[in-house]
């Protein structure tokens, strides 16, 4: 474990009393309210002194009640630095309110939209939608790609229109590590590394492995890979909970990433865990 807390870049939680999740009853594992006590329990001996919530596909309509729900889970466990929510940027210009109104919040740092989940494989790159996140920069936003591997190509596409956002990739880019494959996942990551307004989030490799079954093994390809590309300066530890209980525990994850990282230096785990986190989401 750490010798020291951590930044978790990526902590969902959710209370379904409160919002709509339409995706959750295809998950029925977790398919019930997800909160701040329970996972302050779920860190069992990894000390975490902030985190930074991901929007969780909440239904559409209700993203703005989303932020103002976490905003006030934030007043209870101040350790909640920073929100990222969801936002139609597929408005172009006209998603220029939203996103002054979600900005005028000092927690939010971002914008993410799980373009993974789109029916079009050319969501990213429809002129709206471009638009929508080369306008982040004006608000003081990043942006949080989600994708899967597949769709690589098409977000190198996206970022080489968009050089002045700051851009993370969360989950590394979800490769098939159930299934070994490396490429094109890995070219593409290292064409992805060489825009260095890209960062990479080191989350959710288990859930992407053979759930039932994974060993650190099986990740560490990927986890190498990630830090050849991104180094020690680009890379940005993230938890995933609780979507990642799927797979793992979060002391198990915590393990499997300071085993593949044996024999890096302090400073470099200090960056990972802690100051990278803290240079990209301002917190």
């Amino acid at each position: 474990m750490p010798s020291f807390p951590i930044v978790d870049t990526h902590l969902h939680i959710w209370d379904l009393g409160r919002l709509r999740y339409p995706w959750l009853p295809n998950v029925p594992k977790i398919n019930r309210s997800h909160l701040i006590d329970e996972y302050r329990r779920a860190c069992g001996p990894v000390a975490v002194a902030k985190m930074v919530f991901l929007q969780c596909e909440c239904d559409p309509v209700q993203f703005q009640e989303e932020a103002d729900w976490v905003t006030e889970v934030a007043r209870v466990d101040p350790r909640i630095r920073g929100i990222v929510p969801w936002a139609p940027l597929e408005k172009g210009d006209a998603a220029e309110a939203e996103l002054a109104r979600l900005a005028s919040n000092p927690l939010v740092k971002g914008i993410r939209r799980i373009i993974q989940f789109e029916a079009d494989p050319e969501f990213c790159l429809k002129p709206g939608f471009v638009r929508g996140v080369q306008l982040l920069p004006r608000h003081g936003l990043s942006f949080d790609i989600c994708i899967n591997h597949l769709q690589l190509a098409n977000t190198l596409k996206l970022v080489r229109q968009c050089p002045n956002v700051s851009f993370i990739l969360d989950h590394i880019g979800k490769p098939d590590i159930k299934g070994r494959v490396l490429d094109p996942w890995r070219a593409e990551l290292r064409e992805l590394a060489s825009h260095p307004n890209v960062s990479c989030k080191l989350s959710g490799l288990a859930n992407e492995a053979d759930m039932e079954k994974w060993a650190p093994a099986d990740l560490r390809p990927y986890i190498d890979q990630v830090i050849d590309c991104f180094g020690f300066d680009r890379t940005i530890f993230g938890g995933d909970w609780p979507v990642a209980t799927l797979a793992t525990d979060y002391p198990r994850w915590i393990r499997t990433v300071d085993d593949a990282l044996a024999g890096c230096s302090a400073d470099e785990m200090h960056r990972l865990y802690v100051r990278n986190a803290e240079a990209f989401y301002r917190v």
